[in-house]
């Protein structure tokens, strides 16, 4: 462990050494020729369906005036946060696996990690926003007009995403400011704060790891609340008499239930994981599974359960044909 007594002259050395490096090196994904041009394929795969899914759910809300309510509302949001996702992780990766090259500069290093943090808070926050929503909309069906207004609505969507953008500032200011100790490598595709952080002085990154502890903090109060929330959706939807609508009040939650648990529970492992059990493949494993599976899987979960949304897609879509 290097001393707070260290010499001047040492220090000097190591803050010199974080603001000469002028790029970073990416985990290469493949050794081979062969299997980076189909990793290539593959992201190109995701990453369409992704846009494609995304941008599909934005125009039905966007275009249908029967879904312009507070559930379909926030879905738009997070159809938003999660083209944002894909595009700051994807990119990269697919130009780095197409030309065979490791190297992101320094300027978009601290680019990603500005978005990537941004993205992750305004979806965790639209997420349990929309929790909220649902547990008004079938716990409090009186009041939900009242407490989920059109201004409450753009006020929550709002705090959400300047939520995100402050821990991003934190978070982004507070890693590019540590000094930079042991090279230049990142065990990851795309620039990850835990991976910064095994580059940096031993002593140096209590800040960002403090912050990360207390975003994990804010996460678990989340989820505390999305969990509670869901005892009691939960304990009213059983207390439905008919089967149809019992059908579909989880229709709507279970979708939002099953994004909230991968991506919660993916990223929240992939920051809080101990060292001692982290390895290139699982490190790999679950930064895909928080950063690239949810944007392309959430529009296909919510689509698919979600009656009046598929049947809003149809029309737009024969709509769009009859034009043509």
């Amino acid at each position: 462990m290097i001393s707070f007594f260290t010499h001047p002259h040492v220090k000097a050395a190591q803050i010199s050494n974080s603001s000469s490096i002028s790029h970073f090196l990416l985990l290469a994904l493949a050794d081979t020729r062969q299997l980076q041009l189909l990793h290539f394929c593959l992201l190109l795969g995701i990453s369409l369906a992704a846009l494609l899914a995304n941008g599909l759910i934005i125009s039905t809300i966007a275009c249908s005036h029967h879904l312009h309510t507070p559930m379909f509302f926030f879905l738009l949001n997070l159809a938003l946060s999660d083209l944002g996702f894909i595009c700051t992780t994807v990119p990269k990766a697919m130009h780095n696996s197409l030309w065979d090259t490791r190297n992101i500069s320094y300027t978009g290093c601290a680019t990603q990690v500005f978005l990537l943090i941004f993205f992750m808070g305004a979806e965790l926050s639209l997420l349990t926003i929309m929790c909220y929503d649902r547990y008004v909309s079938i716990c409090k069906p009186l009041h939900y007009g009242t407490l989920l207004g059109r201004r409450a609505c753009a006020h929550m969507a709002a705090a959400a995403w300047a939520s995100g953008l402050l821990y991003s500032v934190l978070h982004t200011a507070n890693t590019f400011s540590l000094p930079l100790c042991h090279g230049n490598e990142l065990g990851q595709f795309f620039c990850e704060i835990p991976q910064i952080l095994k580059l940096s002085c031993s002593t140096s990154h209590l800040r960002e790891l403090g912050l990360l502890g207390v975003s994990a903090f804010l996460v678990f109060g989340c989820s505390v609340f999305i969990v509670f929330s869901y005892v009691q959706i939960f304990r009213a939807v059983l207390r439905i008499p008919s089967e149809q609508g019992q059908h579909k009040a989880f229709s709507t939650c279970l979708p939002h239930l099953a994004v909230i648990s991968l991506f919660v529970s993916t990223a929240l492992f992939a920051y809080l994981k101990p060292p001692s059990i982290s390895s290139p493949s699982l490190d790999l494993a679950l930064s895909v599974l928080y950063s690239v599976v949810p944007p392309a899987l959430n529009p296909l979960i919510y689509s698919l359960r979600n009656q009046e949304l598929k049947a809003a897609v149809r029309r737009l879509m024969i709509g769009w044909y009859q034009k043509d």
